[in-house]
């Protein structure tokens, strides 16, 4: 056969034309699960900015941490004072500790008062106690500045949360296709730990947005200005070291140039006198020592040259 004649047979064109349709067929189906994988994401960013438009709209986002702060006794109450077992079980030194580190004022709750309480009134106990904190830091700060602060800390947890978020699930993305030697569906695999990983992270908005408006302070603007005049008088006074410095230099540089014009002639300019090799009378100078003429060369390289 030639080089240029065609290919003509029946066996060849077939199976040519099958191993395409296998490849396309392969190549459907990656595209298929590449968009299947984009689906779950796209669900958790749609929630995810709703939510985030929620607290850009919102004037009163008050009720919205009241409502995490319940979420999260709620959680507690499950983990420390399960109503599956009895008081006499009832964690209630982790309860403290928990409650204390985001909600609660430090040393107010008592263990011995909160074993004497049934399990509803040791959660409204714990309520009216996160309602009569919050309450306490709004008048602290002002019905004004506590809805900012709300909407900033909200705005700051949600954005850094959710963009860890992504990274956790750009790496199970990478790692998930191994499950296939275990006889699993990366798909299904990927859809259920995605959905842990958004109910975790969700967990996490909530615990970090409660803990921060609870004890985050907001700095005074007296404080700022006086931070910032102090600074402006450190600055002046640096400034002014400088220049005396400076003047000092320059009145020690005339008097030697006085005293050399007195003893060699008015014709010594004030390079001369700065290129002048120093007399030392006392200890001598090593020639790997730095000049006494204060010109910042080595004693060998500037006046000990024709020493």
């Amino acid at each position: 056969m030639e080089e240029d004649e065609p290919i003509e047979h029946r066996l060849i064109t077939n199976s040519i034309e099958h191993a395409q349709k296998k490849v396309e067929a392969r190549n459907f189906d990656i595209r298929k699960h590449v968009l299947e994988y984009d689906d779950v994401m796209n669900q958790q960013r749609e929630v995810m900015y709703g939510e985030r438009r929620k607290i850009l709209k919102g004037e009163n986002l008050r009720e919205n941490i009241m409502g995490m702060v319940k979420h999260i006794i709620k959680e507690e109450m499950n983990q420390y004072a399960n109503e599956k077992l009895y008081p006499e079980e009832w964690t209630l030194d982790g309860l403290i500790e928990d409650a204390e580190k985001i909600y609660a004022p430090a040393g107010r709750l008592k263990k011995e008062e909160l074993v004497e309480l049934s399990r509803d009134e040791l959660k409204e106990t714990l309520e009216g106690l996160a309602e009569e904190s919050y309450n306490q830091r709004e008048l602290l700060f002002g019905e004004e500045n506590m809805r900012e602060l709300e909407k900033v800390v909200m705005l700051r947890v949600v954005d850094k949360k959710w963009m860890e978020h992504l990274d956790h699930m750009d790496m199970l993305r990478e790692g998930i296709n191994l499950r296939a030697y275990g006889q699993r569906n990366p798909l299904v695999e990927y859809k259920i730990e995605a959905l842990d990983m958004f109910e975790e992270m969700e967990g996490a908005i909530m615990d970090e947005i409660a803990s921060l408006m609870f004890h985050v302070s907001i700095v005074a603007p007296q404080v700022q200005e006086a931070d910032e005049e102090a600074q402006a008088r450190a600055a002046e006074a640096q400034k002014a070291q400088m220049q005396r410095t400076i003047a000092e230099q320059r009145s020690q540089l005339k008097d030697n140039l006085q005293n050399a014009q007195a003893a060699h002639g008015d014709d010594v300019s004030a390079a001369e006198v700065k290129k002048k090799p120093v007399t030392n009378d006392g200890a001598k100078v090593g020639r790997n020592d730095p000049c006494p003429c204060g010109s910042g060369k080595k004693y060998k390289n500037c006046c000990g040259k024709n020493a």
